[in-house]
């Protein structure tokens, strides 16, 4: 079975990933660990984004400046829309050669752009994780990202809100810092798909 985790940054996806690796023992597929593997100088993913958007976005030791980057597709939605093109490609046919190593009965992708990305084509179930509380999501960006408030004020703005993700997944678990409820609510998906 093929689960996608998704929703927006700070919901709480990797919790409630770690929680199905922990408890229901899981293979885990993160898409944005899978991005900065491909992303690394060499790859064919690496030289389409330079290509993209030039070697500004380049380090002196020619690594991708992943904050320069993340600072210019946050700030424009047609060269986010650019980036995404560019790495849907190269994710979706990683988490597929992972799929199929994978010996594992249960599957959980980590996906901020599954949606966006088509990946739930290829799930049986998709879980939405959304924080009702912006204040918090905003606290866990911060101290996960090592940036400041304005930065995950505008990289959540870019992103959708809570009401695409409800409309589009086949579940949802509301996250607002409570472990228990979150392993509680994830416990009854569980059951009801198996």
């Amino acid at each position: 079975m093929i689960l996608g985790i998704t929703g927006s940054s700070g919901a709480g996806k990797s919790t409630a990933c770690e929680i199905l690796e922990e408890r229901y023992h899981a293979k885990i597929i993160n898409a944005d660990q899978i991005a900065r593997k491909l992303s690394q100088q060499g790859t064919a993913y690496y030289e389409k984004i330079v290509q993209t958007f030039g070697r500004d976005i380049l380090l002196r030791n020619g690594e991708l400046d992943r904050k320069k980057l993340a600072e210019i597709i946050y700030q424009d939605g047609k060269k986010r829309n650019l980036l995404n093109q560019c790495t849907f490609q190269y994710i979706k046919a990683e988490i597929e050669l992972q799929i199929q190593a994978t010996k594992e009965e249960l599957i959980a992708i980590d996906a901020p752009l599954l949606l966006e990305a088509e990946l739930e084509r290829i799930c049986n179930y998709t879980i939405a994780v959304i924080a009702n509380n912006k204040e918090i999501q905003l606290q866990r960006m911060m101290e996960r990202d090592k940036i400041n408030k304005n930065h995950a004020i505008a990289r959540l703005t870019a992103q959708h809100e809570n009401e695409y993700y409800i409309a589009k997944c086949d579940y949802c678990i509301w996250n607002d810092n409570d472990l228990k409820d979150l392993e509680e609510q994830l416990k009854k998906i569980m059951v009801a798909i198996s």
